[in-house]
């Protein structure tokens, strides 16, 4: 019977490498987040200190975009914590192995998205169960 196969880890440099580019991604999206936060808690949140009621068109403008704003501070918040996630298992020695499957996750796949948990056949599989 032959032993299992264990998945090739990524060297020093990748990993610093890595580790480097998930830090960049976790600050932009703090400061994205910070920012929307400023946008959508205002003092006033109509936007207009005359005094003068604002038409209903533009209430309803102003509560879709704090709307909005609110989706995509929620979809960076879960980015925010798989990249948490990630820097968590370089630490412990585990980035780049799949989290499904244990096979090695491809170079291009964590460059194209480092905070990836999944090789791409366990996320296809993944995602075909979904759509069932």
């Amino acid at each position: 019977m032959p032993a299992k196969k264990t998945p090739k880890k990524l060297g020093k440099k990748d990993l610093a490498f890595f580790k480097k580019l998930l830090n960049e991604i976790r600050n932009k999206l703090v400061h994205d987040i910070k920012n929307m936060h400023a946008e959508t808690s205002g003092a006033n949140d109509s936007g207009d200190v005359s005094g003068h009621v604002m038409h209903m068109a533009d209430v309803a403008t102003d509560m879709y975009d704090k709307e909005f704003n609110l989706g995509l501070a929620s979809k960076d918040r879960e980015i925010l914590a798989k990249i948490e996630d990630a820097l968590k298992r370089i630490e412990d020695g585990t980035y780049g192995i799949c989290l499904g499957t244990g096979k090695a996750i491809s170079k291009a796949r964590l460059e194209a998205i480092p905070y990836c948990e999944y090789c791409l056949s366990h996320q296809e599989e993944l995602e075909e169960k979904k759509e069932i």
